[in-house]
């Protein structure tokens, strides 16, 4: 329980918080891209963070139901309290080496441009508050590498941290394909 006091204020008091509240949002909006709450989640021995906003929940690994000819990366659907929800393996989507599901292997379900989809990850860590000042932007890499869906990396007590754009993980034609085929 908390005790508010009211106190009357002035019109230059009223006028600085209106100007400070325009000052923070403006800020806000330009380290938007770049701090806030993340999820921390492993594949293999990185560590990345996605958003957790776009998180709906998390839910312990069950085998989806395979759709025939689908991309590699996408495992399956599962039925989610009767909404059907594909799944996709984010190391076969990032490149990364595969592994062995466990114990730990769970999957984030997340909204991504109004449509709900599962992600597998090899474990979730934590939920981390980010500084706009501790998030370095994605190093330029070569034509090779894709980086796009990379929003930045942050250091954080000795973790390197990267942290994802979790729509820019799927491109326009993939969501669209998941889409017509659910």
């Amino acid at each position: 329980m908390s005790i508010v006091q009211d106190r009357p204020r002035s019109a230059l008091a009223e006028q600085s918080l209106a100007s400070y509240g325009r000052q923070s949002a403006n800020a806000a909006r330009g380290a938007a891209a770049s701090a806030g709450e993340f999820l921390t989640f492993r594949l293999g021995g990185e560590e990345y963070g996605v958003d957790i906003l776009k998180v709906q929940e998390i839910r312990s690994y069950e085998a989806p139901t395979r759709i025939a000819n689908s991309p590699a990366f996408l495992k399956g659907v599962v039925d989610l309290r009767g909404v059907i929800v594909p799944i996709i393996d984010l190391r076969l989507k990032l490149g990364c080496d595969s592994a062995e599901l466990n114990a730990m292997t769970v999957v984030i379900v997340l909204n991504m441009r109004g449509r709900v989809i599962g992600a597998v990850v090899d474990a979730v860590s934590d939920v981390i508050q980010l500084d706009a000042a501790l998030v370095q932007p994605a190093p330029a890499m070569n034509a090779l590498v894709d980086t796009r869906y990379i929003r930045g990396i942050a250091n954080v007590a000795e973790r390197m941290l990267i942290l994802v754009d979790i729509e820019s993980v799927l491109t326009g034609d993939e969501l669209g394909a998941l889409d017509a085929s659910f």
